[in-house]
């Protein structure tokens, strides 16, 4: 990136007009400059700093920040814009930058010299360059105005940034149209041509142009198949837990993934990391454990979990939330079949598993209880959680009639887990 040769001398004092309190006339700059200069002002920036780590809110560790940009859909087309752009002006002292809807740069890319010029002003990845956060550029306005913009020298609030020139252009997705992002070009004369932003925009169109043909592959067979958006986790059964993605044969999941997938189904609002550690282990489970084990199941089963926090980003079904429906609607005697010896629930060593499989039990025998369902309550009984559950058993004499031989047998039980446990 080489330093800014053109200088606008009426924009220049048109800015330090501004800062000296004064209005500058009409026509001295651009009314879009003009109120981002205005906007910068009000949150009270240092015109004479630039500072893009200063956005607290979202603070994001390293590791956090080389996972959250892995899983970005930008990194999805990051080599179309490699092919587009920085092949060609790999050696011309400019940098191509590519940032989400924060302004957090993912990938600041060019030539050593370029990319170390940029580093002076922290122009860096990881760094927030939204509008909020250094005042007025080109990035961080794109995002604000919601359209492709061109910043040139004196027009940028911050006077360290004011000897370069940048054009970007927000990215959206071109099914929904969120905002995804912003592509942007940094550098000195070159910059400041007006086919600058005319190249970044048709940068814009031809990636938006690919992530429309990822999002519907007419190719793929699955693209019109019901099922291929339907996900299902089973942990119950005996074995492994298993995963079914609608398409292919179901496999089998290791019990750390299928335990990571059931918590966050049970959390919907997300997870953070110590959060998820803690409920996977009790023995002082690290955070680097975790981001691993998430890495690993991300490349496992694709985009399934976001981060900060983790949470399902996909439609997900299980026989753990089918196995809750049907408590919920009093359908007894299935929920007990369905639960069987508890599979994976009941092999877990997790604290946020075991609490989990608690919680559905007594949920379950509540019910058994509160309705009164004698064909359900025979079910608990002789099932694997009810057999030892001298309450249940206690119920079960008081309801048959006297004289019933089955009555006799629940008598008998209750005496006999009075003497082996003392109840």
């Amino acid at each position: 990136m080489r330093k800014g040769t053109s200088v606008s001398t009426h924009v220049r004092h048109a800015y330090e007009q501004f800062l000296a309190g004064s209005a500058p006339a009409d026509d001295a700059v651009r009314s879009m400059v003009r109120e981002s200069w205005e906007r910068s002002r009000s949150r009270g920036l240092n015109p004479g700093a630039v500072d893009p780590d200063s956005d607290a809110d979202t603070p994001m560790s390293d590791t956090d920040f080389q996972e959250y940009r892995a899983v970005h859909r930008l990194a999805t087309v990051r080599s179309l814009v490699h092919s587009l752009m920085l092949d060609d002006i790999s050696d011309s002292g400019v940098v191509v930058a590519m940032a989400d809807k924060h302004g957090r740069l993912l990938w600041v890319e060019g030539d050593r010299a370029a990319r170390d010029a940029a580093a002076r002003i922290n122009f860096v990845e990881g760094s927030v360059w939204s509008e909020e956060t250094v005042g007025t550029n080109a990035p961080g306005l794109a995002l604000t105005v919601n359209r492709g913009v061109q910043i040139i020298g004196p027009e940028h609030f911050s006077g360290p940034v004011q000897k370069w020139n940048c054009a970007a252009a927000p990215v959206h997705d071109p099914t929904t149209g969120e905002l995804l992002g912003v592509i942007d070009v940094t550098g000195g004369p070159a910059v400041a041509a007006p086919f600058a932003l005319s190249a970044i925009r048709s940068v814009v169109a031809a990636v938006e142009r690919e992530l429309q043909s990822q999002a519907v592959d007419l190719a793929a067979p699955e693209t019109f198949s019901p099922a291929a958006t339907r996900r299902r986790l089973t942990v119950l059964a005996d074995g492994a837990a298993q995963w079914h993605d609608g398409v292919s044969a179901p496999r089998p999941l290791s019990p750390r993934h299928a335990e990571i997938i059931v918590l966050l189904q049970s959390y919907r609002e997300g997870l953070g990391t110590e959060q998820l550690a803690t409920l996977l282990s009790d023995e002082g489970l690290g955070s680097v454990t975790v981001r691993a084990e998430i890495s690993r199941l991300r490349r496992d089963l694709g985009d399934v979990v976001t981060s900060r926090p983790y949470r399902l980003i996909v439609e997900l079904e299980s026989d753990v939330a089918d196995l809750r429906a049907m408590i919920a609607k009093g359908e007894l005697t299935s929920a007990i079949s369905m639960l069987g010896r508890g599979g994976l629930l009941a092999g877990s060593l997790a604290p946020g598993i075991t609490e989990l499989f608690d919680e559905i039990r007594e949920d379950l025998r509540s019910r058994i209880f509160g309705t009164g369902n004698l064909t359900a309550l025979r079910h608990w009984v002789d099932s694997p959680h009810g057999r030892d559950d001298i309450t249940a058993w206690h119920h079960l004499a008081k309801q048959l009639p006297i004289g019933h031989p089955d009555r006799a047998v629940a008598e008998g039980r209750v005496r006999l887990l009075d003497r082996r446990f003392g109840a």
